[in-house]
């Protein structure tokens, strides 16, 4: 059997609309011309067109209201900490703008300022403490969040005073412990705050005494020499690099449990994740894996545009099962897909493919047949679930939210590789 050129694929916007499984062609965004501005130079600079130059970024020179917004604390991702200066202001950059499209693209403006190791999120009072927390939990880049009250002080007596009523409740009938950051001179350190705001909550005698090593609560306060800041309501978020930090990668995506996976490690890696999937079941089969690759572009990649390919496979299949050997069948359908997937990554300017593959799963992905499926092409194929257990692939599903949609859809490629 011949290889040949990609039978006659179609591209489409994923869009932000809940049918969009079912149409034709669509625009991603939801949010107006001025967010679609936004990810349009995205796309082109390598940061949002509402971010500023520098890694202290603000969304206007005026005053802020802070009566009028609920403050988040965001902890950039570790690996964000460590690179040399001018790639951690780009990707805070980057970042700080992600977060407003994002925000936007749910209908809700946000100021976000940005300085060398956090960003402050200023959401509206009105929206929800979920709301927010959900939405910045989904975000990449982001390390961990915290809700953060701000007050302005003259001496550590005044942080004292106006920090232990505040934490009190906290701290009632628990173990707990101080922490305290400092940035810039000042008259005190970081352990003599811990200590004096430890002291004056343990003299209540609300609590249930100080523990430093396991505390059931710790009291983190921050002062960055002209405020200081309380946290509270520490979650996780995660992680990885902001969104369009790496370059554009084409995921192919069958709708089942291991190329959700793969495409969503790859958006968590700041990667803009494109999708093509190879249609050998009609139009359900579209519909279902267009769902699917519609879900995880919605939750974790919104804040950018991308493409969703349709290549029409079923005649390949058809001609595979007539003419090939049944022990061949599944390493030359992966060629095929492989040869048609790289054209269009070709013509898309896109450097490398992405698979959901893992070494000895079914016949086509061993060693030596991924080597020969491989050499079909010379563009580069990741492959981030190589050795991941098929039970660990269906957890990491459970935990992104994709489970139900893989596990209702049928393996049509699992009819020629066993």
């Amino acid at each position: 059997m011949e290889e040949k050129d990609i039978p006659g694929q179609k591209a489409e916007a994923l869009d932000n609309t809940p049918d969009a499984a079912g149409k034709e062609a669509a625009s991603l965004n939801e949010a107006g011309p001025e967010a679609e501005a936004g990810q349009k130079a995205a796309a082109e600079n390598g940061a949002s067109a509402e971010a500023t130059e520098g890694p202290e970024s603000s969304d206007s020179g005026s005053a802020i209201d802070e009566s009028k917004y609920s403050t988040f604390i965001v902890k950039l991702f570790p690996e964000i900490v460590v690179k040399s200066k001018p790639v951690r202001t780009r990707m805070i950059r980057i970042l700080t703008g992600n977060i407003r499209n994002v925000f936007q693209n749910s209908g809700i403006r946000v100021k976000v300022l940005g300085n060398w190791d956090r960003v402050f999120v200023k959401v509206p009072v009105e929206v929800s403490t979920e709301t927010a927390s959900d939405i910045l939990s989904r975000i990449p880049g982001i390390h961990s969040f915290s809700e953060v009250l701000s007050f302005p002080y003259s001496s550590m007596e005044d942080i004292v005073r106006t920090a232990a009523p505040l934490a009190l409740p906290e701290i009632t009938g628990r173990t707990f412990c101080v922490r305290a950051k400092r940035k810039g001179q000042e008259t005190f350190t970081s352990v003599e705050l811990e200590r004096s705001l430890g002291e004056a909550l343990w003299e209540t005698g609300k609590s249930a005494g100080v523990s430093l090593k396991k505390p059931q609560i710790t009291i983190h306060v921050e002062v960055d020499g002209k405020r200081f800041y309380l946290l509270s309501n520490t979650r996780k978020g995660i992680g990885g690099y902001p969104l369009s930090t790496q370059e554009d990668v084409l995921s192919l995506i069958s709708g089942g449990f291991d190329s959700g996976v793969s495409s969503f490690d790859f958006i968590r890696r700041g990667a803009r994740v494109h999708y093509c999937f190879f249609n050998m079941g009609g139009r359900e089969h579209e519909i279902g894996v267009r769902e699917e690759a519609h879900f995880i572009w919605k939750k974790y990649g919104s804040s950018h545009r991308v493409k969703f390919f349709a290549v029409p496979f079923e005649d390949v299949v058809g001609e595979i099962l007539e003419k090939i050997d049944h022990h061949l069948m599944g390493v030359v359908l992966k060629r095929m897909m492989m040869r048609a997937a790289a054209k269009i990554a070709e013509k898309e300017g896109i450097k490398a493919l992405v698979t959901g593959e893992s070494v000895g799963q079914v016949s086509s992905q061993t060693i030596t047949n991924l080597s020969v499926i491989d050499r079909v092409t010379p563009v580069l194929i990741l492959r981030p679930l190589i050795t991941m257990d098929k039970q660990d692939i269906i957890d990491k599903c459970r935990e992104i939210g994709t489970e139900e949609l893989a596990a209702a859809m049928p393996e049509y490629c699992g009819v020629i590789s066993q």
